[in-house]
């Protein structure tokens, strides 16, 4: 007895996507406005929250370290609303339901994202919280990613090219340690700048993250480069690895080494800290994009366990 399976048709919705695009950049800046503020000391320049020296509207004189935090909460409340926005869009409009979860979880944690940076002014930024205020950042930014990538006309229309790995350890599972990987030299980076820990952790972890990541775009491009949606992920994440290793240098240097007794933060330690973060962001969003489309293209092959008797029938 044979099985039609029913196909279920998913349109494209152009607006949709492009507005969960804005999203995704938008989330970037902010990324990039977080690391000014506090590349720059300038996370108790507003001192009160949510209001802004006692004003929910007035904007202050944009001064010193003002300028950073302000613009940073500034950029903080348009991208929840944004999300709101796309949330309800995508509710109204998605029929896959795992990704209107998908929005509300973004909606989720952009909220949780906000409290956060509010705890880390009320309380005089603990390292702990200012570190977990980094790292959901980049979890924000990583989903708004995702929600850009699988609205995309592409990834709706596309029919992926299926091919199986019977490897071990599997490509799909070197992505999901290299996300992992990353997510830990992120909370390190993060306490680090917040004063939280040493920088020896996070420089010996980025051995462990440059060789993962290597293994697994290295991987990716021997076996799978035939494979576009496999194929340009890796190599994005193999060049900004390599952009990454020659950033964290720099700004070893800058913070650790030439900047140490500075009474300010010196402009090449901003520009150095700041380049690092974003282009963490962007790697780590790349990982995950490539575990994505690995898991789309690439499954893995389970081995099928076959009676002795089937396999030699000799023995029956």
């Amino acid at each position: 007895m044979s099985t039609t399976l029913k196909t279920v048709e998913v349109p494209y919705h152009r607006g949709l996507h492009r507005f969960a695009v804005i999203l995704a950049c938008w989330t970037f800046l902010l990324i990039i406005a977080g690391a000014l503020v506090t590349s720059n000391d300038a996370g108790l320049s507003v001192p009160d929250w949510p209001t802004s020296f006692g004003s929910w509207y007035k904007i202050p004189k944009l001064v010193g370290g003002v300028k950073f935090e302000h613009t940073h909460r500034m950029i903080a409340q348009g991208a929840g609303l944004l999300t709101i926005i796309l949330a309800i869009w995508t509710w109204r409009a998605e029929k896959r339901r795992w990704l209107r979860i998908l929005a509300y979880t973004a909606l989720g944690t952009v909220i949780a994202q906000g409290i956060l940076g509010g705890i880390t002014v009320l309380y005089y930024l603990p390292p702990a919280v200012s570190s977990a205020h980094a790292a959901l950042a980049q979890t924000f930014f990583c989903i708004a990613v995702i929600i850009a990538m699988f609205t995309g006309k592409q990834c709706i229309e596309e029919h992926p090219r299926v091919e199986l790995d019977p490897r071990r350890p599997s490509l799909f599972t070197l992505t999901l340690l290299s996300i992992f990987i990353l997510y830990v030299q992120l909370i390190l980076g993060a306490m680090f700048r917040h004063h939280g820990l040493s920088w020896w952790p996070h420089v010996l972890n980025a051995v462990a993250v440059s060789f993962i990541l290597a293994w697994t775009a290295v991987r990716a491009l021997s076996l799978y480069s035939h494979i576009e949606a496999v194929r340009r992920p890796a190599i994005l994440m193999l060049s900004l690895m390599i952009a990454q290793l020659c950033l964290g240098f720099t700004a070893f240097l800058t913070r650790v080494e030439w900047g140490r007794d500075a009474a300010q933060p010196e402009l090449p330690m901003v520009l150095s800290t700041v380049a690092h973060v974003g282009v963490g962001a962007l790697l780590l969003a790349t990982s995950v994009v490539l575990a994505i489309q690995v898991w789309r293209h690439v499954p893995v092959a389970f081995e099928e366990r076959i009676p002795e008797a089937q396999r030699n029938p000799s023995i029956a």
